[in-house]
């Protein structure tokens, strides 16, 4: 018997005021449908489940998409349920800021070889947006149902800055954690000898001068690495408090997920590139400590600003990818993770061709950004308002970002005719404006925005399956459609 059942008998039960979206049988014979009623969408789950919570309706039970919901259904459709990365293939991250996304990445992966991770987003973005790391599992749950998508899923809490939050998203169902230890980087550069003198002292130098000065590391495809007492230090310095902070977290998910999770070290808001020697370090210490690795995010050369195509030079780029591939595949193997993914047109087939599949890219503010876009065709008015408040706001909102764009650079909205709006998206400045004032936009007009996208919401996720798709062209895991 198939697991979907005939939609008609469906609405035929629920009346013509309800629209069923989606459907499945699940464990129990228990049937399980998505349904829209004007703007808002519930669940529909008949005969009652006792672990739904809802109103009665017709022989069924109506429930809210909320939290507890989205774990009932993880619950009897464990297909729902976040999984690890598979290790033969590579993983790309659809962050989606509104809630509203999921359907539409789904469609981008249509004939794609890649592993989804559907819930992606970061401390910083959830303070910023008022979304709770439940709330956006929950929304990649019932996004996933909606558009039929059983093939499995990733969740990532990403760019974690404490060991409780992770504990936290272990205990929601998160399948994948990426360790932000930057705030424990110790900025190497702008200290003296005397101060990097004193530093050392903290550190168990003579054991670290035993294991590193006196072994020469060799690595396929780079060569041999051998570190200078003086290099040495400046490194270990530089990263030991990160390592301490990531084996902790690394030990408190162990110990909340013996069944294995998905890890991943992110060092890439360092001031400096990730050099060889600093990556074999991090992951020889890595091994040393039993922390097992997903994935690495480095530094890389150049800039990887949000929203816009990388600047910088492509051969440095290149090269530093080469030498990370080396390290990871002769001491892991574990992927190399592009953060900061979103738009880096130039990068994909580097990144494709040098790691033969070994990467994990992230993306987040281009969703958002297609959804304004999509405001700027639908609602001029409501897009004029967004543009405006996102140039009062970009002064603030960028201190936590690294962006090249400047207002004086921006044109004037008010000049520009409404049916030339989307075009504004064409402007690098525009789009980092747009996408770094994202929290700003959320909070005084999110009540606007999503009864807007839910209007628009086949446009949205049809223009989010050409854009992302692109981006799994360019990586070479979808063919050209």
């Amino acid at each position: 018997m198939s697991d979907f059942f005939e939609a008609k008998a469906i609405q035929a039960q629920l009346g013509e005021a309800f629209q069923v979206v989606s459907e499945k049988i699940l464990r129990n014979d228990v049937r399980v449908a998505l349904v829209r009623h004007g703007l808002e969408k519930n669940l529909f789950v008949f005969p009652p489940a006792t672990d739904f919570q809802g109103t009665p309706h017709r022989g069924g039970l109506l429930c809210p998409l909320t939290w507890p919901n989205a774990q009932a259904l993880m619950r009897i459709c464990p297909e729902l349920r976040p999984r690890r990365v598979p290790v033969d293939q590579p993983s790309f991250g659809f962050g989606d800021r509104l809630g509203f996304a999921t359907p539409g990445h789904v469609r981008a992966l249509a004939g794609a070889r890649v592993f989804p991770v559907f819930a992606q987003q970061s401390m910083r973005e959830n303070a910023r947006t008022g979304r709770t790391f439940a709330d956006v599992l929950a929304d990649a749950i019932f996004g996933a149902f909606q558009a039929r998508w059983f093939q499995g899923f990733g969740a990532d809490a990403d760019h974690l800055k404490s060991v409780e939050e992770a504990k936290n998203c272990a205990r929601l169902g998160y399948s994948f954690f990426t360790c932000d230890p930057s705030d424990f980087l110790v900025p190497v550069e702008r200290l003296s000898a005397n101060e990097l003198a004193k530093e050392g002292q903290r550190l168990p130098l003579t054991k670290l001068e035993e294991e590193y000065l006196q072994h020469r590391f060799t690595v396929p495809g780079l060569g041999e690495l051998r570190f200078a007492k003086e290099e040495l230090l400046r490194i270990a310095v530089k990263y030991w408090r990160a390592l301490e902070f990531a084996e902790q977290m690394y030990r408190t998910l162990a110990v909340e997920l013996p069944q294995g999770f998905d890890f991943e070290l992110s060092v890439d808001e360092a001031a400096e590139p990730t050099t060889a020697k600093e990556h074999l370090f991090l992951i020889l210490e890595l091994a040393r400590r039993d922390v097992r690795i997903t994935s690495l995010a480095p530094r890389f050369p150049g800039t990887l600003e949000k929203a816009v195509d990388y600047r910088g030079d492509l051969g440095e780029f290149r090269r530093a990818l080469r030498a990370h591939v080396a390290i990871a595949r002769a001491f892991g193997p574990y992927r190399i993770s592009l953060h900061s993914g979103s738009d880096k047109w130039s990068l994909y087939p580097i990144l494709a061709k040098e790691t033969e599949g070994l990467w994990h890219v992230k993306t987040a503010g281009t969703s958002y950004l297609v959804a304004l876009e999509i405001l700027a065709r639908t609602s001029p008015r409501l897009f004029r308002e967004i543009f405006v408040l996102a140039r009062e706001r970009f002064p603030v909102d960028r201190q936590s970002y690294y962006a090249s764009a400047e207002l004086c650079n921006l044109p004037d909205i008010n000049t520009i005719p409404e049916p030339e709006f989307p075009k504004l998206f064409e402007n690098s400045a525009v789009r980092q404006v747009l996408h770094l004032t994202f929290g700003s936009v959320v909070q005084k007009y999110g009540i606007n925005l999503r009864p807007e996208l839910s209007v628009h919401e086949e446009d949205y996720h049809e223009a989010l399956a050409r854009h992302l798709g692109r981006h799994l062209q360019a990586l070479e895991v979808k063919g050209n459609v």
